[in-house]
C-alpha cells in the first residue's frame, strides 16, 4: 500500500499517521520548540502508538537510504529524528536529509506489519526543525520485510545491508537532552557513561 502525501510539520506541531488508514494513528510526530533566558531548542521526535516501533537504537531514529531492509532482524527503539539548540548544536541522523526513510513496525488486528516514511528534515539556524512527510508505504503480508522507498513487487532483492549502518557518535547534549523528557534523559545518561 503507497498513499503519496505532501505534509509540513512545522514549530510546535503535532502529526499523527496511520499507514494502513485505521482508527488509530500508528505514529505521531511532535516537533516540540521552546526558549528560555539561556538559549532555544527544537526537538524531532517519532512517537509509536502502544505496541509499535520505530527502527533505530538508544532511541534514536534511524534515517535511511533507499534500498535497505526494514523487517524482523532490525532493531526497534528509535524515537528521536533531530535535536537543535542554539546553545549546544545538533543531534540525531534527520538533521538536514532529503527522502530519507523512517522504519516502521505496526500491528493490524494482532499482526506484526513493517512500512516506511518518506521525509525530507531541514534545519535552519540552531533550534528550528521542519520535516515534510512525501509519502509513506507497508507490507500488507504480515512478518514479511520491506524495502525503504519500494512501492510494489517482491522484497527479495536489496543490495545493501541495514547492519552497515553505523551510529554516528552524538555530540553532547548536557541540559538540552534533559528538556526533551524521558528520550532526552537516556542520551544524557548516555553520555555521563561513554565520560
Amino acid at each position: 500500500m503507497y498513499p503519496p502525501v505532501h505534509h509540513v510539520i512545522g514549530r510546535n506541531e503535532r502529526y499523527k499517521v496511520s499507514l494502513n488508514h485505521g482508527e488509530i494513528g500508528d505514529l505521531t510526530f511532535v516537533n516540540r520548540y521552546g526558549c528560555n533566558q539561556d538559549y532555544c531548542q527544537d526537538a524531532l521526535s517519532a512517537i509509536p502508538s502502544a505496541g509499535n516501533a520505530v527502527e533505530g537504537k538508544f532511541t534514536v531514529a534511524y534515517a535511511l537510504e533507499p534500498g535497505l531492509k526494514i523487517g524482523p532482524k532490525e532493531p526497534f527503539s528509535g524515537e528521536i529524528m533531530a535535536f537543535s539548540s542554539s546553545s549546544e548544536g545538533t543531534f540525531g541522523q534527520w538533521a538536514n536529509v532529503s527522502n530519507r526513510y523512517l522504519g516502521l513496525k505496526f500491528d493490524i488486528k494482532g499482526k506484526t506489519h513493517y512500512g516506511w516514511l518518506r521525509l525530507t528534515v531541514r534545519l535552519s539556524g540552531h533550534a528550528r526543525i521542519t520535516a515534510t512527510l512525501t509519502g509513506y508505504a507497508y507490507e500488507t503480508i504480515p512478518n514479511k520485510a520491506i524495502i525503504a522507498g519500494k512501492t510494489k513487487g517482491p522484497a527479495d532483492s536489496v543490495e545493501p545491508s541495514n547492519t552497515a549502518l553505523t551510529m554516528p557518535t552524538p555530540e553532547r547534549a548536557r541540559l538540552g537532552s534533559l528538556a526533551l523528557g524521558a528520550p532526552g534523559l537516556s542520551i544524557w545518561r548516555r553520555e555521563e557513561c561513554l565520560t
